[in-house]
């Protein structure tokens, strides 16, 4: 890893600064904090059982914006008990109630992305059974968000560039705070939170890297796909469902993200889920953009 210079602190759920703005992390002292880290965080807890987890999920999947892709009841069984079997430790659960709490999109969020993961990975992950419960990294993949103040996540207004830096700054404090909490540097569930933002073709957030990560991939696919078709505070209605793919699809054209993927996600919302790879994507693009769309756009 290259060093990390941090624009904003990064502190714990319960507020404790960890590390002030302004530091330069190296691998070194990566290495030092997550060696602190102690033995409590190798218990875990289930997800779907914590809470209303489970009832929520089902909740949201059941939705009109959502109801279509899990319109296959033997599918979505499948998917149910998936998510059923992983296991966080209990600061990462507590993040997810935090969410709940202060920031419903977020939570809402966290948790349908999770779904849509463990849908798509079906088609396009080797032994994705084992590898989902394994990583669990898509309800974690925002936990950075934890030190992004509640004003600017819940902002409907245009933010301002320092506010939009602030909110980036989610990425690399997710990858922090999740190697400490999985006692590990190599933990994927600290990289998806650290380049699910990133694109293939090297345009993404914060590093500008080129992406080559297929599940990091299908979690910044379906972070976007969420973020299109669901209520937002940014924006006085959300896209609907041929728009938003339309978006995703445009993103395909420019290199941003790889056909397959794009492929997988049209084909669980046709009729008779044809397999992805038959799945032919329409390049037309009818879909119509919500008015008054503030994301992306900068008060200053």
């Amino acid at each position: 890893m290259s060093e990390l210079a941090l624009d904003y602190p990064v502190y714990s759920l319960d507020r404790q600064l960890w590390l002030p703005a302004g530091t330069t992390l190296t691998e070194k002292d990566l290495l030092a904090l997550v060696s602190s880290s102690g033995a409590e965080y190798r218990k875990k807890f289930s997800l779907m059982q914590f809470g209303t987890v489970r009832k929520d999920v089902l909740d949201f999947i059941r939705q009109p914006t959502s109801v279509a892709v899990f319109s296959d009841e033997g599918e979505l069984a499948e998917i149910i008990g998936l998510m059923e079997q992983v296991q966080l430790a209990r600061p990462k659960l507590d993040s997810i109630e935090y969410f709940k709490q202060y920031d419903p999109y977020t939570y809402r969020h966290i948790l349908m992305v999770f779904a849509y993961l463990t849908l798509l990975s079906k088609n396009l992950v080797p032994n994705y059974r084992a590898r989902i419960k394994e990583m669990a990294t898509s309800p974690l993949h925002d936990f950075g968000k934890i030190c992004v103040p509640l004003e600017i996540l819940t902002k409907a207004s245009p933010l301002t560039r320092d506010e939009r830096k602030n909110l980036e700054h989610h990425t690399t404090a997710g990858y922090i705070l999740l190697c400490y909490y999985s006692q590990s540097i190599e933990s994927t569930a600290a990289r998806v939170a650290r380049d699910h933002h990133e694109r293939n073709n090297g345009s993404g957030y914060l590093r500008g890297i080129r992406l080559n990560d297929r599940m990091v991939e299908i979690v910044a696919v379906c972070d976007i796909y969420d973020a299109l078709t669901a209520a937002r505070p940014y924006r006085p209605v959300s896209f609907d469902n041929r728009a938003a793919l339309e978006q995703i699809t445009m993103m395909a054209e420019r290199s941003e993200v790889s056909w397959v993927v794009v492929q997988a996600l049209v084909a669980h919302n046709r009729k008779g889920k044809p397999p992805a790879t038959e799945c032919i994507v329409s390049l037309d693009k009818r879909g119509i953009v919500p008015p008054d769309n503030c994301y992306g756009t900068l008060a200053d």
